[in-house]
């Protein structure tokens, strides 16, 4: 496939495409494991929501990540729908950059879970990080390629490496990020992305 490099959109995954929080949440239920405090949700970090120590947040985020619940997670809000539309009305394509695990088979069902919801060519590049991983060095090789495209992310700190790597950066809007006070622009689902880019087309 030819690429558009002027059509290309970097993308992380989790509260940005794929609705990971409430299939999380749902698992940690199904373990007898809930939310603590009325304020959890504008929590970021998992070991703050459900009151657990930040190496035990670390082991079961890791161990929902290399499930086989990770190859059916839900789109978020209106992504499935705006997402497809780009790609169909405006020929878009995008590169997904996701913190995920290291184990290959946990990285496949993404892949298979991305390819169901957005179609089959919509992704042209999958970048998995381990988990939580920081995501400066690949954004910093994907700004030789892809420099000035769209980079769309739910956590502030990643958005704004992107923008120092070049990219225009947008930020999903939740409960962890209402704080922000950056130069993102800040949209609450992806109808707002859609409307911003189908203006330049």
């Amino acid at each position: 496939m030819v690429v558009d490099k002027s059509k290309i959109i970097l993308t992380d995954c989790d509260g940005v495409c794929l609705d990971w929080e409430t299939a999380f949440f749902t698992w940690m239920a199904h373990n007898g494991i809930n939310p603590v405090g009325e304020d959890w949700k504008l929590k970021y970090k998992v070991s703050q929501r459900f009151g657990v120590s930040p190496k035990e947040g670390q082991r079961l985020t890791n161990q929902f990540n290399s499930s086989a619940a990770i190859g059916f997670l839900p789109p978020l809000r209106d992504a499935q729908y705006y997402i497809k539309k780009l790609a169909e009305k405006y020929g878009y394509r995008f590169v997904a950059v996701t913190s995920l695990h290291s184990d290959p088979y946990a990285q496949e069902l993404r892949t298979q879970n991305l390819k169901k919801l957005f179609g089959e060519d919509t992704f042209i590049e999958y970048h998995y990080l381990d988990c939580g991983a920081d995501k400066d060095e690949i954004l910093w090789q994907l700004a030789q390629k892809y420099e000035g495209a769209p980079w769309i992310e739910d956590k502030y700190v990643n958005v704004e490496v992107g923008m120092e790597c070049g990219f225009e950066g947008f930020l999903i809007e939740h409960g962890h990020n209402l704080n922000y006070k950056g130069n993102a622009t800040i949209v609450k689902n992806w109808e707002q992305i859609y409307d911003t880019l189908a203006k330049r087309n």
